[in-house]
């Protein structure tokens, strides 16, 4: 089954390691293949990864694109264990991430880091 993008003009889309920019006028095609795709809207750029929750789904965002997850875990690992240690509630939605790199869903996990983020932002907001 392909999978169908709409792109407005300017927008961006990451397919594979490629970043694809729509020049032109709202732009429509299909993707078939088992490829990474972010569009711009899920795309973290590392200098907006300024907090531990954004670097934690900068590493998943790039395990998920490079699909040579190798190197990243250890980062990953280590600011799993960093998150944890400052904020124990965020247990639960990291272990939901954990249990979908497992699993080969890199996307699905970028969808929980997103939650992440979220909950970060909540807690440093009453901090």
């Amino acid at each position: 089954m392909a999978l169908s993008i709409d792109l407005k003009p300017g927008e961006r889309i990451i397919i594979g390691e490629a970043l694809i920019t729509n020049s032109g006028a709202r732009a429509k095609f299909s993707i078939q293949g088992d490829v990474p795709i972010l569009r711009e809207k899920d795309i973290l750029k590392p200098d907006e990864a300024d907090t531990p929750c954004k670097q934690l789904y900068l590493a998943v965002q790039l395990m998920y694109i490079t699909r040579d997850s190798a190197e990243l875990r250890a980062t990953y690992f280590d600011l799993t264990r960093d998150i944890l240690e400052a904020a124990p509630s965020m247990r639960p939605c990291l272990l939901a991430i954990n249990d979908k790199i497992i699993g080969g869903s890199y996307f699905q996990a970028l969808k929980e880091a997103r939650k992440l983020i979220e909950q970060e932002a909540r807690l440093l907001a009453c901090a």
